[in-house]
């Protein structure tokens, strides 16, 4: 499927720079050619025959999906025939259980963007509604590239925030001696599914946004010709450090994941202890009277106190008194 962005009004150039507009979203049909003032072109699951469609129209090479899932920077980013490729991955389904990260290649040609995509991240429909409001970006494929990428990092901060939420709860949760008082396997069991989830979220925010770092450095490197003007120099650079302060957030996350993962092990082994201190008190407890016990079931004939009338009283009161004796041991050395 291939999808155009028109501008809705003319835009004019005011000393180099591209007058922002409103612009109009539309889908082109089978045979519809790719219109000359098409600022962004939006390939969707293109098929081979949309792939060339765009090749002809453009002059310029589409990546296939294979090619642009390589981790290689000099098979993800480079210059051809002064078209600049560039391969990144972005977060998909951040919202499920299982998210993703969804190789996106964006081709930059003569004030032209072109993206090659095979899945729809929310990043990208936000930055698409974004479009249809008025002033939202200058009509010029370099500027609404920049745009596009500030609205994915938006989206990561996001992520990011509410993966910080979502944590700061479990903390309280598991640090809260009153909601951990009689929690079972299973309140563990799941602090440690959601520590698990958040933390492979935030891992895949962190090498979604290595990605694009290392697009925008490419970027703002590969300005042969003035290919970029300085404003936008500027705000690429504005960009990258947005980023930055976001990895090392997203480095925070992760060890403050760590920690609370290694604390919920911590606590999961202290409940375990208990458990196995009460059995081992149990035991201890009930050694001295199983031991008076057997000693007045061993069939001697010469024991007194068999044929002594209080005899089993005296028996039970000892094993009573060894018992408490024991456990009153215990007390006073502070093992319970």
């Amino acid at each position: 499927m291939i999808i155009v962005h028109l501008p809705a009004a003319d835009a004019s150039l005011n000393g180099g720079r591209a007058a922002p507009c409103r612009f109009e979203r539309r889908t082109l049909g089978a045979q519809e050619p790719i219109p000359a003032n098409a600022v962004w072109i939006d390939m969707l699951e293109p098929t081979r025959e949309e792939d060339r469609r765009v090749e002809q129209a453009l002059g310029i090479e589409i990546p296939t999906r294979e090619e642009s899932q390589n981790i290689e920077p000099s098979e993800v980013l480079y210059v051809e025939n002064g078209v600049r490729y560039m391969s990144v991955r972005v977060l998909c389904q951040s919202g499920t259980e299982s998210p993703k990260l969804a190789p996106i290649t964006f081709i930059l040609k003569d004030r032209r963007l072109v993206t090659v995509r095979y899945d729809e991240p929310r990043s990208i429909q936000m930055f698409i509604n974004r479009l249809a409001r008025p002033d939202a970006c200058p009509a010029s494929g370099d500027y609404m590239l920049i745009a596009l990428f500030e609205t994915v990092i938006d989206r990561a901060a996001e992520i990011l925030r509410l993966s910080g939420e979502r944590i700061d709860e479990v903390s309280a949760a598991s640090f809260d001696s009153k909601s951990r008082e009689g929690a079972d396997v299973g309140v563990f069991r799941s602090t440690l599914q959601t520590m698990g989830m958040e933390g492979t979220r935030i891992s895949k925010v962190r090498e979604s946004l290595v990605s694009v770092e290392r697009m925008l450095l490419f970027l703002s490197a590969n300005t042969a010709g003035g290919a970029l003007g300085e404003e936008l120099k500027g705000e690429v650079r504005t960009t990258l450090r947005d980023l930055q302060s976001l990895e090392d957030h997203a480095t925070f996350l992760s060890s403050k994941i760590q920690f609370l993962l290694d604390a919920v092990l911590g606590l999961v082994n202290l409940e375990q202890n208990k458990i196995i201190k009460i059995f081992s008190v149990a035991a201890v407890v009930f050694m001295p009277p199983t031991l008076i016990a057997s000693s007045y079931g061993m069939n001697f004939k010469n024991m007194p106190e068999l044929e002594w009338a209080y005899g089993y009283p005296m028996a039970v009161a000892m094993m009573v008194l060894a018992a408490v004796g024991t456990y009153s041991f215990f007390k006073w050395k502070k093992w319970l």
